[in-house]
């Protein structure tokens, strides 16, 4: 079943996204690839990636801290 990201999903995945493009670039730039849309797509990609896995681990450990959250009930379900 598909669930909101939390806020501190949402807060942590932003933050890591940008320090995570700015890594990347710096990178690539230190092994010389060449700029263009190749390498800014590659960097969107592995930012992102990066991001959703540090959203991921934002919301186990809410989880973990706090428990399992309740299902919320429907008025169909009563």
């Amino acid at each position: 079943m598909f669930t909101l990201p939390s806020l501190w999903n949402l807060l942590v995945s932003t933050f890591v996204f940008f320090i995570a493009v700015w890594y990347l670039r710096r990178y690539f730039e230190t092994q010389g690839i060449a700029q263009g849309m190749t390498r800014s797509v590659l960097v969107f990609v592995l930012a992102s990636l990066v991001s959703w896995g540090a959203g991921e681990v934002a919301d186990w450990s809410e989880a973990q801290i706090e428990g399992p959250q309740p299902v919320a009930q429907t008025s169909s379900d009563l």
